[in-house]
């Protein structure tokens, strides 16, 4: 049994406002589902940051000031299936650049699948996937001479409240060198009527996404919770910019969770706090950035002007 996951779970479901780590969405079926999700007509996030990297990839290799006689290491926190990545990987390897990519992700799965994708798609790229937790493997990339890219991409950001948005940027800064950077992809403030659908879809993915942690939750500490008297409910406050997702017990109901030895009880309409999606402007990351040594040197957006790529430095 998973420690870490039994642990998180149990912290979640017993707070007074439930909530359960969106990290842990990320199982073989989670996966597939967040595949599906990229695919969605409604979720512009993926194919507003696949635009920056399909036609403005030598702009990307300029912002992050990249030399072809001087080798450097391309890591990717939450590489998932690449695809956008790729596109970069494609022009560095086209024009020589020297450097190896190392993929970092919480599911094995997703980096197996990463790995295979690669190697038969562009067989000269060094790839190095890392399981594990980002700042457990960036740490042992603290004693390399070369220099560091970190990309972060897909707005995975957004997933943190701001307060440990700007924990995890200290932690960043405290893992890399004078000089290395960061490309760090977020979605911009826009429209409730952009926005929202992005996390409602019309075929239902996402909810199927969300709804699928509870029964990972089943599988994997042995527990009872009952999908169908679920509902997903997102949300979106555009004057403070915060996406949020919900998933509310239609009843009123207790869940059985034998791995934990515990029962929790559900009110009618009571939520479970599932994922924060923050959309950015450059005030709000730049408090982000607050107290740390990364400072914003360039800013790439799509054509519909819906995504950012912001490149970071450290000082």
């Amino acid at each position: 049994m998973n420690r870490n996951f039994q642990k998180d779970i149990d912290l979640g479901l017993s707070a007074k406002n439930k909530t359960l780590p969106s990290k842990y969405f990320y199982d073989e079926i989670g996966d597939a589902l967040f595949v599906e999700i990229m695919n969605m007509p409604e979720y512009y996030l993926t194919n507003a940051e696949f635009d920056i990297f399909k036609n403005q990839n030598q702009e990307l290799i300029k912002a992050l000031k990249l030399e072809k006689n001087t080798f450097f290491e391309l890591v990717e926190l939450g590489a998932g299936d690449g695809t956008k990545t790729k596109q970069l990987l494609k022009t560095l390897n086209d024009q020589n650049y020297n450097f190896k990519y190392v993929p970092i992700d919480i599911s094995e799965n997703a980096l197996n699948q990463l790995k295979k994708s690669i190697t038969k798609e562009l067989p000269t790229v060094q790839i190095h996937p890392k399981q594990g937790d980002y700042f457990n493997v960036l740490s042992g990339l603290q004693t390399s001479n070369h220099p560091i890219i970190v990309l972060f991409l897909g707005s995975n950001i957004g997933n943190l409240t701001d307060e440990r948005a700007n924990d995890f940027i200290q932690k960043l800064d405290y893992n890399l060198k004078k000089e290395d950077k960061v490309l760090l992809g977020v979605d911009l403030i826009k429209p409730k009527s952009v926005v929202l659908p992005a996390y409602n879809d019309a075929q239902g993915i996402t909810k199927r996404f969300n709804l699928n942690l509870l029964t990972r939750i089943n599988k994997e500490l042995n527990a009872n919770f009952d999908v169908n008297t679920f509902d997903h409910q997102p949300e979106y406050n555009e004057e403070e910019g915060v996406a949020r997702s919900y998933l509310v017990s239609t009843k009123d109901q207790k869940v059985l969770v034998k791995g934990l030895d515990k029962t929790f009880t559900f009110q009618k309409g009571e939520k479970i706090h599932m994922e924060t999606s923050r959309k950015y402007n450059d005030l709000i990351l730049n408090g982000i950035l607050a107290g740390s040594s990364l400072k914003i040197i360039d800013r790439l957006t799509d054509s519909q002007h819906l995504f950012a790529d912001y490149i970071l430095e450290k000082y």
